[in-house]
């Protein structure tokens, strides 16, 4: 029988490869787009171009972290509470 932490860990795998695709084909579609038409406003415009079409990348990126995080369990930090505060008692 498969383990039941296999699964949070394939989805963030999957998270992880779909984010770098985007982002390479965001850089992709970037890059076309100014091969094609280059003038003094895509120039000016390029970086809110950019981070545009790197968006979903960032979306997917975030969401591995967030799973990859589900995945592994809450850590020694997370049990002990605030930095500079007693653990709770119980």
């Amino acid at each position: 029988m498969p383990d039941a932490a296999a699964g949070p860990e394939n989805l963030a795998r999957l998270y992880l490869v779909l984010a770098v695709a985007l982002s390479l084909g965001g850089l992709a579609a970037f890059v076309y787009l100014f091969v094609l038409d280059f003038n003094l406003y895509w120039l000016i415009l390029s970086p809110i171009i950019l981070a545009l079409y790197q968006l979903p990348a960032a979306f997917f990126f975030w969401r591995h972290k967030r799973a990859r995080r589900r995945a592994q369990g809450p850590g020694p930090a997370e049990e002990e509470g605030p930095p500079g505060e007693p653990p709770a008692a119980g």
